[in-house]
């Protein structure tokens, strides 16, 4: 990659302000029920720690629109991450003003201080000149390790860039990396699994890998659409209403030699109430009063015995309901095939990665990406803009920046 990272920087004894995604999911009782986005961030602070910076972290969490929300505090995330780095992680909360700027003024090199949730205020999405110039003095020095936000040109991300001279972290650098590998050189054959409901956000990245990829499989809520657009009933399920997609993508992938393989069979259902049973149905006999909710036992075969012959896989979507237990078999057969597989499996982040991590099988897959919105954009061709703020490599060695 071009862009410069933090191992290419001199950080002793300065102010390193760092961006960091903690947008953890957190129960009713406001525990983190994944802490996976907090450890996928310590290689870029402890390599801060262990070569002497003072370390400010920022991130956000949830949706609060710009007020400020108890229920949505970083504390919880401080407390998590002091857990899991075995030393104290100092919490503010307020991540601008004066009691922010002393509370960086005292920090040792090897400390660590985490703000509070930047969405607490709307500056922070309106990429606010004012505010991105009070989070930027904080600091000598700007890290964006926040690769799940880097397709968002806020303050924190973008907006800090213009004041601060600005690096990647570690884990930022090892997104871009394991993506990069599918757009320039994937082992092939190379098959995209994609699910969940629509198709709008997913056609640019397939028509960016479509001289690359060998096998495209569809299921979950977008595999309603396809097969509406191949010309079967779908009974009450949702199509996208961009219709015309499904059928052009159908096409461009005949016209490349590209296998698309639907599913051959569904689960339907009636209704959608936690008592909701479904039946297995082949799809040219899919009920008119049916609602599709999970893939089939001859689609997860068929699935299957693509994947397995395939060196590189990437997955971004459920293959149904997943939320419901009763229509979850299909993701999960999907996890447990991908996990066991000898190939390059990356899996494509958002709720993809919230169910592998959720099922334990992250650590049997070659690279769970942090980054939804951001990954499906990188793979698309489109262009990041927390990436290209950053300073591309132009001298050899490390440099002092601050």
């Amino acid at each position: 990659m071009d862009e410069m990272t933090v191992r290419d920087v001199d950080v002793r004894d300065k102010k390193v302000l760092v961006r960091v995604d903690f947008n953890v999911p957190l129960n009713d009782k406001g525990e983190i029920t994944d802490d996976g986005r907090i450890r996928a961030a310590m290689p870029t602070i402890e390599h801060l720690v262990e070569n002497g910076a003072k370390v400010i972290l920022m991130s956000h969490m949830g949706r609060p629109d710009g007020k400020a929300a108890p229920s949505l505090s970083l504390k919880v995330a401080a407390d998590r991450l002091s857990e899991l780095m075995r030393q104290k992680v100092e919490f503010i909360d307020a991540c601008v003003g004066e009691r922010v700027e002393i509370a960086a003024g005292k920090l040792k090199s090897g400390d660590v201080l985490l703000l509070e949730n930047l969405r607490f205020h709307p500056e922070e999405e309106a990429n606010d000149p004012e505010f991105a110039r009070q989070l930027a003095q904080l600091g000598e020095l700007y890290v964006d390790d926040a690769f799940g936000t880097a397709h968002r040109a806020h303050a924190s991300i973008v907006g800090v860039t213009k004041y601060l001279p600005a690096v990647a972290g570690l884990l930022l650098e090892k997104e871009l990396i394991a993506l990069g590998q599918i757009l320039e050189n994937p082992a092939r054959p190379f098959c995209v699994l994609f699910g969940g409901a629509k198709i709008t956000d997913k056609v640019k990245l397939l028509e960016n890998v479509m001289d690359k990829v060998d096998t495209i499989l569809v299921g979950g809520g977008m595999a309603a659409t396809f097969l509406k657009a191949d010309n079967y009933e779908v009974g009450k399920s949702i199509v996208d209403e961009k219709l015309e997609l499904a059928a052009k993508l159908m096409a461009k992938a005949k016209k490349f030699g590209i296998k698309l393989l639907l599913p051959r069979d569904v689960i339907v259902t009636g209704d959608l109430t936690p008592e909701a049973r479904g039946v297995c149905v082949p799809i040219e006999k899919i009920p008119p009063l049916g609602r599709i909710v999970d893939i089939g036992l001859l689609a997860i075969s068929l699935f299957t015995k693509e994947l397995e012959r395939c060196r590189t896989v990437f997955w971004n979507g459920p293959m149904g309901i997943y939320e419901m237990p009763q229509f979850s078999e299909g993701t999960k057969a999907m996890a447990e095939v991908i996990g066991r597989l000898h190939a390059s499996t990356i899996i494509g982040g958002g709720s993809t990665a919230e169910i592998v991590a959720e099922l334990k099988m992250a650590e049997k897959m070659s690279f769970v990406s942090t980054g939804g919105g951001s990954s499906m954009l990188f793979l698309s061709g489109e262009k990041l803009p927390g990436v290209e703020a950053l300073l591309k490599k132009a001298a050899i060695g490390k440099r002092n920046l601050g």
